[in-house]
């Protein structure tokens, strides 16, 4: 039982690993964007909520152009 309890403690430790540092940097990289664009507060609002929804619509996107959904 010891051991298993390590083991999960690493693995909660190390968990996504390299896809969360890309998905973060991905993240900021939408959050400059659309900041980029946005003038005034509410536009900003929109652009930081906007940085964290863009992920969905590029999976739309591509799922459309492999005619899945």
């Amino acid at each position: 039982m010891w051991k298993d309890k390590e083991k999960r403690s690493k693995m909660m430790k190390h968990r996504g690993g390299p896809m969360r540092v890309a998905f973060f940097f991905a993240w900021v990289g939408a959050l400059f964007y659309f900041e980029g664009i946005a003038y005034g507060f509410w536009a900003s609002v929109l652009a930081v909520l906007k940085s964290i929804v863009w992920p969905a619509y590029v999976v739309h996107a591509v799922l459309g152009l492999l005619h899945i959904h």
